[in-house]
């Protein structure tokens, strides 16, 4: 996962450099900053071999066809290397910043993903459903939309899709639908009591030709016999998402803290946090939530660990090295993997 930096040289240079080390994939976010597009248009002019992704587009703040277009573009002049990360994101962005009302995220992602496979297939989009209609009714605009389908002919007529989901609903949906899944604070060992079911409900209506569901996580790496001490770095961002992203009694990711079993540190945690005491909140994330979901030690604990994400279903690994130069540690990390 790359962050984007004020300056995009330096983030291409450490890409390619990434990809000179083996690392297959890089994963570009968005959020409310600088738009992931731009910057995923140019590393794909500066690199050769390497997948780029975005992590994620939000389904609210481009229309569906403009979601197309925009992953056709970018998998064209990549020569064939994007996979489109889409999600629903929140109502603290949908409404803070893009002032879209959030209604109906899952059937908008669903739909998104329905009608962006549609424009790639070049069919002319026709589509009526709860989120979107194409074209649109006449007595919501002019009346003279027309059912239109791609100009351009795409690199290719399918491309991959990740959903980054939480809940069950949504995530027995991607596990249907998408080509891959982005959770988020994945936490191996406690996954399955998690997301088991959904992900099960899933996959037992999932077609056959989507091939198997692809799941990236990981998070911080640190390679080393001190090691262990680069788990810190996860704090304020796990105590920004579990206290901050969101009001009491609607944070996504504070009831994910309590499904996973801390529900009486998470309640500290956003009681800290939404009264300004941020550095106090992140003291209380659990030392088994930052240990859990990272890749920090030893050799050996890396071997482990991966293992432990491996048996969980995670098959990319996404990481974000901080114990010293990236390109030396995922190789590091390269060859860990090749050796289990």
């Amino acid at each position: 996962m790359a962050n984007y930096a004020d300056d995009p040289a330096a983030v291409a240079t450490q890409v390619k450099a990434l990809e000179d080390a083996g690392v297959d994939m890089v994963w570009i976010a968005e959020a409310y900053g600088f738009d992931g597009v731009s910057l995923l248009g140019f590393l794909a002019a500066r690199t050769e071999r390497i997948t780029l992704a975005s992590g994620i587009l939000n389904v609210y703040s481009r229309t569906p066809a403009c979601l197309a277009q925009t992953a056709a573009g970018l998998d064209s002049i990549s020569g064939g290397r994007f996979e489109l990360g889409l999600g629903a994101s929140g109502p603290q962005v949908i409404e803070g910043f893009h002032g879209m009302p959030y209604k109906l995220p899952l059937t908008r992602v669903k739909e998104v993903i329905d009608i962006c496979r549609m424009t790639w297939r070049r069919e002319r989009l026709e589509y009526d459903g709860k989120a979107f209609t194409l074209p649109l009714p006449p007595e919501q605009g002019t009346g003279l939309g027309k059912p239109l389908k791609m100009i351009n002919h795409p690199k290719r007529n399918d491309i991959p899709v990740h959903v980054a989901s939480l809940s069950d609903k949504s995530v027995e949906a991607t596990a249907e639908m998408a080509d891959g899944w982005l959770p988020f604070m994945f936490i191996p060992e406690r996954s399955d009591r998690v997301w088991g079911d959904a992900i099960k409900a899933g996959l037992a209506k999932r077609a056959p030709e989507r091939g198997d569901l692809q799941i990236a996580a990981g998070g911080v790496l640190a390679i080393g016999d001190d090691a262990e001490k680069y788990r810190e770095y996860g704090r304020p961002m796990a105590a920004l998402y579990i206290g901050g992203m969101g009001a009491r009694g609607k944070n996504f990711y504070n009831e994910l803290a309590c499904r996973y079993g801390f529900e009486a540190e998470a309640a500290q945690i956003q009681d800290l946090y939404l009264d300004g005491h941020k550095e106090e909140a992140a003291a209380k994330i659990p030392p088994e939530m930052l240990e859990g979901g990272s890749l920090c030690g030893d050799p050996g604990y890396i071997a482990d660990k991966v293992a432990a994400f491996k048996a969980a279903g995670v098959t990319n690994l996404m990481v974000n090295p901080v114990g010293g130069e990236p390109a030396r540690l995922l190789a590091q990390l390269r060859d860990i993997v090749d050796g289990i």
